[in-house]
């Protein structure tokens, strides 16, 4: 598959949590589009998908940005979104808002703007046609598979097909995989209690497998995962999957 040999123009949606808390994914996201000879644009007015908001019990709020990020991305070619429960708030929900809304023109510009927007490793895999990012990271390497990715986009082994092919990376498959890191975004402030004991559940699994790093396409998750092994100090990092699919490490 040879699609990523044509230059495609990308945009990146950032997303307010990675923005604000992880700017080292947006910028490996850049170096690999990069690297496969793509351009990336950075619309500036962007903001937030209102997945909080919407989740939270205020529609309006949410509708709101809806709108915002529907004008910000209105023409774009394509639309990379490192962020599996961003896609996931866009695709499920932005149609029922914007049907809510009566609003023709919000309807058809969500249903026009939808088929453009992909989560980081969809867009890899599906759209660019590439598993092999040129990367090389040598460490083992487990995979947290998000709620969002697994059951709402359900981007199945597209992750793993990418980590398979970065060099001197050990890929281990995580145990219980399909299970809930607790962290649920809200969920993990309104019920503390049960999020912190699905979080020792996830981490029992990752220091299961001796991985020297946890990945994932969200780092929310991570974020909620790598707090639980810094409190217990376990030698576990937590990295997103575009920056080990954007390092170029020398060998061991």
């Amino acid at each position: 598959m040879l699609a990523y040999f044509f230059g495609v123009h990308i945009e990146l949606f950032i997303t307010c949590y990675n923005d604000t808390l992880f700017p080292d994914t947006g910028k490996a996201v850049v170096a690999v589009l990069e690297r496969l000879g793509h351009s990336v644009g950075f619309r500036a007015a962007q903001t937030c998908c209102g997945q909080m908001h919407y989740n939270t019990g205020y529609p309006r709020e949410a509708a709101g940005m809806m709108r915002h990020f529907l004008k910000v991305f209105e023409g774009a070619e394509t639309v990379c979104v490192p962020s599996g429960s961003c896609v996931a708030m866009i695709r499920e929900h932005f149609p029922k808002m914007a049907e809510d809304s009566g609003d023709t023109g919000v309807a058809r510009a969500v249903e026009e703007l939808l088929p453009r927007v992909y989560e980081f490793s969809e867009l890899l895999v599906d759209k660019l046609g590439v598993t092999d990012t040129g990367a090389t990271f040598p460490h083992s390497v487990t995979l947290h598979t998000t709620c969002h990715s697994l059951r709402g986009l359900k981007i199945g082994d597209r992750p793993v097909r990418l980590l398979e092919q970065v060099r001197g990376l050990r890929y281990i498959p995580l145990p219980a995989s399909d299970q809930c890191c607790g962290f649920g975004g809200t969920f993990a402030i309104k019920n503390a209690g049960v999020s912190t004991a699905m979080m020792e559940d996830k981490i029992r699994c990752v220091l299961e497998t001796e991985a020297e790093v946890v990945t994932a396409v969200d780092n929310s998750c991570l974020m909620h995962i790598g707090g639980g092994l810094s409190r217990r100090q376990a030698p576990v990092r937590y990295l997103h999957l575009a920056e080990i699919l954007a390092a170029q490490e020398a060998g061991q």
